[in-house]
């Protein structure tokens, strides 16, 4: 009988001390608009003539309890970031940022948003370019 609680408390140590799976980032795209809390068009460049705005939506699975930051990136500085608390077991999320068309030239070329997690680790990255 010693042998199996033996084996028993040490898997309960085993189960109790693992580390617990992180969630995942299953969908990350650039969006030019959002309809019933999904992306209407996946883009990975627009045009300042086309469009005035773009929007990153990404999908969390089983990230419950934590936060989750869109990074959005020009040329390597960071230009804006949002924080989000995860509520439940699968959650959507986007932003959005306002593209002025007199940015053309200044501003055009590749933009980046990261996704971060709680420790600013890198989830997802994804990049569009502006043109």
């Amino acid at each position: 009988m010693r042998p199996i609680r033996t084996l028993l408390l040490a898997s309960l140590a085993l189960f109790i001390c693992a580390p617990v799976s992180a969630g995942e980032v299953s969908r990350a795209m650039f969006t030019v608009g959002i309809d019933n809390r999904e992306p209407i068009l996946q883009v990975d460049s627009i045009n300042s003539d086309s469009y005035t705005s773009i929007s990153f939506f990404t999908e969390l699975n089983d990230l419950a309890g934590h936060n989750v930051t869109h990074q959005w990136t020009y040329n390597d500085k960071v230009m804006f970031e949002k924080t989000f608390e995860v509520k439940g077991p699968r959650w959507r999320v986007w932003t959005s940022k306002t593209l002025v068309p007199s940015w053309t030239g200044s501003w055009t070329g590749a933009w980046t948003v990261n996704v971060l997690d709680d420790d600013r680790t890198v989830l997802a990255s994804e990049s569009f370019d502006y043109q």
